[in-house]
């Protein structure tokens, strides 16, 4: 008769090894050393997926930027005058167009410059 204890902590050990697949030296395989690279290895995970985000928006800002820049207009202009022309296209989705629809993207672009026109005109008026 086998006790529920040592099957559990059969299991138990598993689950730790099966994460701990894949790391060098003794953390893959010395179960004491694994369980702290493990924990040490999900906390990375965790970090790591709310960066992501960061670094994909900083990314597309940077793909954005560098495709008004070739139409002579600033990013913060070209944003604000997509928000007041009611352009409702996110950051993803203008640097897609700014890499693979030049066109399209300059179009956009030609709509902020004649809002940037418009409010130079207004201003003299």
């Amino acid at each position: 008769m086998v006790r529920g204890g040592h099957a559990n902590r059969a299991v138990k050990r598993a689950k730790v090894f099966a994460l701990a697949k894949g790391f060098r030296g003794r953390a893959k395989n010395c179960y004491s050393i694994s369980v702290r690279r493990v924990q040490k290895a999900l906390q990375y995970q965790y970090i790591s997926r709310r960066l992501k985000k960061r670094d994909m928006r900083q990314l597309w800002i940077t793909r954005i930027n560098q495709g008004v820049q070739e139409h002579g207009i600033r990013y913060s202009s070209f944003m604000r005058h997509m928000v007041e022309c009611n352009v409702q296209l996110n950051r993803k989705v203008l640097s897609e167009l700014a890499i693979h629809e030049p066109k399209s993207f300059q179009a956009l672009a030609d709509i902020s410059r004649s809002r940037l026109k418009d409010g130079l005109l207004a201003a003299l008026h």
